[in-house]
């Protein structure tokens, strides 16, 4: 089974692919709609292929260079397909010259789109086993954290959701900042909604 992850911004986009993507047993899917998750997703879940729209991050992206993460999270072994929504030049000339054979819009027609990712998938080179593991950046919990954050869930809600103190969310808060090197508290939620 191949493991592919759809990183979008777009919540009907991604549940559409997913829904699109399952009808074949093949595929097993996961899904995000941020790129801070999704290098993490990478990291830990290692698909087989990734499907992502990053003209869709283009407001939040304070550099192109933010992209990096993810190209580096796949390595050698994870295949990088980009879905674009519209065209954005700088975002289309960096991930050419990370090795992004193909750019592909989103109003290519299904049975083509579907030839594309079987060619992908079988142009994968194969995981190296030998390779030791890479460990997540982020703990699960940390990633839920993170993810309320983002959200705009105030430290209160967080603490009642996660069954811990207000005191323990501002520690998980900077903990999170510190692995991501952010610079201050706000940074993560401005760039989510620029």
């Amino acid at each position: 089974m191949h493991k592919i992850l759809l990183v979008d911004r777009c919540h009907y986009t991604r549940q559409g692919f997913k829904k699109w993507l399952s009808c074949n047993s093949a595929f097993s899917i996961c899904e995000t709609d941020n790129l801070l998750l999704a290098r993490e997703k990478i990291i830990q879940w290692r698909p087989n292929l990734v499907i992502a729209d990053f003209t869709s991050f283009a407001n939040s992206l304070h550099n192109i260079q933010q992209l990096s993460s993810i190209y580096s999270a796949c390595g050698a072994s994870i295949r990088l397909m980009l879905l674009n929504s519209i065209r954005h030049e700088k975002i289309e000339q960096y991930c050419l010259s990370r090795g992004s054979g193909f750019i592909y819009s989103k109003s290519v027609p299904l049975p083509e789109l579907l030839t594309a990712i079987q060619k992908q998938l079988s142009a994968r080179p194969p995981f190296n086993m030998e390779c030791p593991s890479t460990s997540p950046l982020l703990t699960l919990r940390e990633e839920r954290i993170l993810k309320l954050w983002t959200d705009e869930a105030n430290n209160d809600f967080i603490a009642r959701i996660m069954g811990i103190s207000t005191k323990t969310v501002y520690t998980y808060k900077r903990n999170i900042r510190m692995k991501l090197g952010v610079n201050n508290r706000f940074s993560l939620f401005i760039e989510q909604h620029q």
